[in-house]
């Protein structure tokens, strides 16, 4: 499975409902479970954005589709993308040479 990190920057109706921020953040994990994703990690954080979503999808398609349910649902703005562990890079960078 690919990893993506999502950053979220919440809209004035997810800044209204701050307060249930982290049951979405549940129900999210329950819903993109059953899409075939992965939430490894959630964080809310301080600064630019306003939290932080790291997860494992089988494919880029599916990874979209999760963000778009997340922020299709108005509380949210995500930007999200492709992480690459060691390993990973070392094989992108050996197609390099080639």
């Amino acid at each position: 499975m690919a990893t993506f990190i999502t950053t979220i920057k919440l809209t004035q109706k997810g800044l209204e409902a701050i307060g249930e921020s982290t049951k979405r953040a549940a129900a999210f994990k329950a819903a993109a479970k059953k899409m075939g994703v992965k939430v490894t990690s959630t964080y809310w954080t301080t600064g630019y954005f306003d939290g932080v979503i790291i997860f494992e999808a089988p494919d880029d398609e599916t990874a979209s589709a999760a963000t778009l349910h997340l922020s299709g649902q108005g509380y949210v703005h995500t930007t999200t993308a492709r992480a690459f562990e060691a390993s990973e890079m070392g094989k992108v960078v050996a197609m390099l040479g080639k």
